[in-house]
């Protein structure tokens, strides 16, 4: 049963893929390169009349492969915000981990260290009333480890039915889910 989510709960989300279009074998490397998912814009809007905080939390190892620097990463993240706040929507902070896949940094999903850093800055937040919505299952992990329920975003059931014990839910997209609560 899903629960009734209001301004006590925390919305956590996976950028790349769920936001905004994800490269294969590529990165978002600046703010022209970034492009909105359909519905994205109108679910952040939802989004921000339900939740009491909502976080981006994402993998960047762009940054430690060389191909683009912190700052051009914060203008992408600039531009991010700021598309969402001029249409009536909100990211309250932004979390990323440049380190490479491998490295076993706590800070890199599927651990948790951007998780317990967003928890330590932000007090209201409580774990076990935080959502995280991610396409991958280290999205789901994540969420998981820290207590959280889960929304995979997927529109192949077969991939996200591989690993129930990570997902509570899944939605073809950030706007299916959102119209769903919404209507709760």
């Amino acid at each position: 049963m899903q629960p009734k989510f209001n301004a006590s709960w925390t919305l956590f989300l996976d950028r790349d893929g769920v936001i905004n279009h994800r490269y294969i074998d590529d990165y978002v490397k600046t703010p022209s390169d970034f492009k909105f998912l359909p519905g994205v814009i109108e679910a952040m809007q939802i989004f921000n009349q339900i939740f009491g905080k909502i976080i981006v939390i994402t993998n960047q190892q762009g940054i430690g492969k060389g191909l683009m620097t912190e700052s051009e990463l914060q203008s992408i993240h600039q531009y991010m915000i700021q598309e969402i706040k001029n249409n009536k929507g909100r990211i309250d902070s932004v979390y990323y981990c440049p380190d490479l896949k491998g490295s076993g940094s706590f800070f890199r999903k599927p651990n948790i260290g951007m998780g317990l850093k967003a928890k330590k800055e932000f007090n209201e937040i409580k774990l076990n009333k935080s959502i995280m919505i991610g396409d991958a299952v280290s999205d789901m992990i994540f969420g998981k480890r820290l207590g959280m329920k889960t929304v995979f975003i997927s529109d192949e059931h077969t991939k996200a039915k591989q690993h129930p014990e990570w997902i509570d839910f899944i939605s073809v997209s950030l706007f299916d889910f959102a119209t769903k609560i919404n209507c709760h």
